[in-house]
């Protein structure tokens, strides 16, 4: 297993090793003695997964305190470009996100720390997006921040985003108050 710092402090991209041959492949895709020798000391408590067509945007999405969740995302069939956006107050790097290509072929996964807000684009149809939560899902602490927020700027690279309602009511980044603050911990 290798892991990938990024540029923003927290967002981790996880390449698993994985063994191909004749008959196909195999690789741990979570090993949790494995992930805290390398840092990531989460306990796990609910798993997702969605289904997406080609030109699928979701997101931007967090959940607030005390529901905030830490994720670890991956491809189960399909392609995605997958987003983490720093909101952490007082964060050297709060307003900045950090991109990743995840695929099927590429086994890889992205860690996203709780601070940061969540979004991906699918690429192709049928794209199984997989990913485990460090906190339950709790409604009333939903929140969301625009996908097309201009000051955010990110390339999404889909021509016609299919979005929710949701996702295109949400706040603007100059209106939003984050509920995050930045720890150097």
């Amino acid at each position: 297993m290798n892991i990938l710092e990024t540029p923003i402090p927290g967002l981790l991209v996880i390449e698993p090793d994985v063994y191909k041959d004749t008959r196909g492949y195999f690789f741990e895709s979570y090993n949790e003695k494995r992930l805290e020798e390398l840092g990531i000391q989460k306990h796990w408590v609910q798993d997702n997964q969605s289904c997406s067509q080609k030109g699928v945007v979701r997101g931007l999405h967090f959940q607030k305190p005390p529901f905030a969740q830490a994720k670890l995302v991956r491809i189960l069939q399909g392609a995605a470009l997958d987003f983490a956006v720093d909101i952490r107050k007082g964060s050297p790097t709060y307003g900045q996100y950090y991109s990743v290509l995840l695929t099927a072929d590429n086994f890889r996964q992205f860690y996203i720390p709780e601070g940061f807000a969540h979004g991906f684009s699918a690429l192709e149809d049928n794209t199984i997006f997989f990913y485990k939560c460090s906190n339950f899902y709790n409604k009333a602490s939903e929140g969301s921040i625009r996908f097309d927020d201009p000051d955010l700027n990110i390339d999404w690279q889909v021509e016609h985003p299919l979005t929710s309602e949701k996702d295109l009511t949400g706040p603007f980044f100059k209106d939003f108050d984050s509920p995050f603050l930045y720890s150097e911990k």
